[in-house]
């Protein structure tokens, strides 16, 4: 019987997963990873990530224990070192075939396209899966043939061509015969420049992520509509850690949603309807991310944005950074970020906003930061994100709309729970004191004064959007 090699990446599980269905139908199955911890961090990710993708990877060989498929471990130092670890592997278990599902940044598109030519090469079959999407970039294309770089139509073309068979999942392997290959020992997490979160916050593997998808929907679902802009709130899915590494796949997610919703996705209860909307965005930004290359080459969406003056502020980064820029609801957020790895959407836009705006510092550096510490740090979100917020991406934020941070607190946080919650020393502060706590009432609490005034500072960021669209 002919031995195929499955290449997990971002993809670390055994349900509903195409290219590891597709590698069991030809017969036995041999499991490889390859780690890469040297170009990850390179490209920016940070040790919450690393140590989630770790754990993730220690869960996913138990799973494939259970199915008799050997797991096999690599470790190189470049994704340009990936062909020739893998026909290495292949020869040494005599494989004829690889399959392996697709990532779409610019460097694993290539590092994949190189994987397939030296298979081709030396004669193994290779194949490719579209799993992460319910279209395969260029598939979705505008009335002129273009990829989309607004949204709404794509998210209206999405929805009006998907199908059922789309959303099929695909069947778990039953367990293979033995095949006589001993899975390789797990190798250890070295020890890396920042100390990774307590993992318990994060358990990894797709029994965590099935568990949170049921509470979600149970209890969190309908509610989310109204809900998800409350960081005060348990009101979002907290799945993108899932998402972005493959524990569960968005056709489990798209599909628990329509057995909630009578089978519709884009119609019923609100808060479902919304939450689809969401898993959405994240199919949009892979989608840009191969039809605009650009901006895997740090580059802005938006050409005419490439000159805008961005100051060089080393000091307002930091404190931004660390949270201590005189704005609580900026300050709570970055270090709700630095505590648990993740941080609320609404947060993520105020924040990014901010850096971007108030202090008009270039966003590529908030991206990479968000990249070091999030534990779902995902190239086409993250960037993605970044960009709308500086009105340099896809759909971006008209350059004039520049959120409050206060009244964002306000309107998200009306009791200050959330700002409590993160910052103690103004817990004792009236309720709605803590949105922009006065001088007065502080007394003696170590907390800093705004290092920037949201009027100037929106006009300085105007002033300079302007004078981009003059030149």
């Amino acid at each position: 019987m002919p031995i195929t090699l499955m290449w997990f990446r971002s993809d670390l599980r055994v349900a509903d997963n195409r290219a590891l269905a597709a590698a069991t139908a030809r017969g036995s199955v041999v499991a490889v990873t390859l780690r890469s911890l040297p170009h990850w961090q390179r490209h920016g990710h940070g040790a919450n990530q690393l140590d989630f993708r770790a754990r993730g990877v220690a869960a996913l060989e138990e799973s494939l224990a259970g199915l008799n498929i050997p797991l096999l471990h690599r470790d190189i130092d470049d994704f340009r070192e990936a062909p020739a670890a893998l026909l290495a592997i292949a020869r040494e278990v005599g494989a004829s075939a690889l399959h392996f599902n697709h990532e779409y940044p610019l460097d694993e598109q290539r590092r994949d396209a190189a994987v397939v030519a030296a298979c081709q090469e030396a004669g193994l079959e290779a194949n490719g899966h579209h799993d992460a999407v319910a279209f395969a970039p260029g598939e979705l294309l505008t009335g002129k043939g273009d990829y989309y770089g607004v949204f709404t139509p794509f998210s209206k073309s999405w929805h009006r061509q998907l199908t059922a068979e789309r959303l099929a999942l695909s069947d778990t392997p039953a367990p293979q015969a033995s095949i006589g290959i001993v899975s390789d020992p797990l190798p250890e997490l070295p020890p890396l420049e920042d100390t990774p979160i307590d993992g318990r916050q994060w358990p990894a593997g797709e029994g965590p992520a099935a568990d949170r998808l049921e509470r979600f929907l149970r209890f969190r679902g309908r509610h989310y509509g109204r809900q998800r802009d409350f960081p005060a709130i348990r009101g979002t899915s907290e799945l993108s850690p899932y998402l972005a590494l493959g524990m569960i796949s968005h056709r489990q997610c798209l599909q628990a949603v329509m057995a909630e919703n009578d089978g519709s996705l884009a119609e019923g209860d609100a808060g479902l309807v919304a939450w689809v909307n969401e898993l959405v965005w994240r199919e949009f930004y892979r989608h840009v991310a191969v039809g605009f290359p650009q901006v895997c080459r740090h580059r802005p969406f938006q050409a005419h944005t490439e000159g805008l003056a961005w100051r060089d502020d080393d000091e307002g980064f930091s404190a931004w950074c660390e949270g201590r820029t005189g704005y609580p609801i900026v300050d709570a957020a970055m270090r709700q970020l630095l505590a648990t790895g993740w941080m609320h959407n609404r947060l993520r836009m105020i924040t990014a906003m901010f850096l971007s705006k108030h202090l008009l510092i270039d966003w590529r550096r908030g991206e990479a930061f968000f990249m070091r510490h999030l534990v779902d740090g995902e190239f086409c979100a993250n960037n993605g994100g970044w960009q709308w917020a500086a009105s340099t991406g896809t759909d971006a934020a008209p350059y004039f709309r520049i959120f409050n941070p206060t009244t964002q607190s306000s309107r998200f946080d009306p009791e200050g729970i959330f700002l409590a919650e993160w910052l103690p020393p103004l817990a004792d502060l009236p309720a709605k004191a803590r949105h922009a706590p006065p001088r007065d009432l502080l007394g003696g609490v170590d907390y800093p004064p705004p290092i920037v005034d949201h009027r100037a500072a929106r006009a300085r960021a105007l002033e300079a959007f302007k004078a981009l669209k003059a030149d």
